[in-house]
């Protein structure tokens, strides 16, 4: 707890929005424009040591002004502390890719972007990655239609594989309406 407490003190010099400990875990909230800056400075300060980068991911907070969230998870062997960096992002935004700096993020980015439609700018391998290459729209997103877009069956009489649009009614669905 009391390396916890001089490592809050030590983010004093870094551009940082907001910082604050949850469940013994240090979270900071910086700026997309500071992103390279921060990390670079976690990963190579020696007060610091985040040497591994354990996880990105994407978070699709519908509604609000930034819509999305790129939350990246520090690691320090030698202090034994793990770090959370929030980055806020609207829907029109990018990010720099951190490739220079932990070569490990390039498939995060690339699932990110799969998924999200996040553009990481100077990634090295910005492609698709777990959806098909005509595949259209981003089905992480909240507003990504729970069906999808095309429905794929088997035809017996034809004895091929057919896509056709999903068309679904909505007389029968229940909506909750909250008043």
């Amino acid at each position: 707890m009391l390396l916890s407490n001089k490592f809050l003190n030590l983010t004093n010099y870094l551009p940082i929005l907001l910082k604050f400990s949850y469940f013994k875990e240090q979270i900071l909230i910086i700026n997309k424009s500071v992103l390279l800056f921060v990390l670079q400075n976690f990963k190579l300060n020696s007060l610091f040591q985040f040497n591994s980068l354990v996880c990105i991911s994407g978070v699709d907070l519908l509604g609000l002004k930034y819509r999305f969230c790129v939350v990246y998870e520090l690691l320090s062997f030698c202090f034994n502390l793990r770090i959370r960096l929030k980055v806020f992002l609207n829907e029109f935004s990018t990010l720099c890719s951190i490739s220079d700096i932990f070569v490990n993020c390039v498939w995060w980015e690339r699932e990110i972007w799969d998924l999200f439609g996040l553009f990481f700018e100077n990634n090295p391998d910005l492609r698709r990655i777990l959806t098909d290459y005509g595949f259209e729209g981003f089905p992480l997103r909240k507003d990504f239609p729970l069906s999808g877009f095309y429905g794929v069956f088997y035809s017996n009489v034809h004895k091929i594989v057919v896509e056709e649009p999903v068309s679904l009614s909505q007389e029968y669905r229940s909506f909750l309406i909250n008043n």
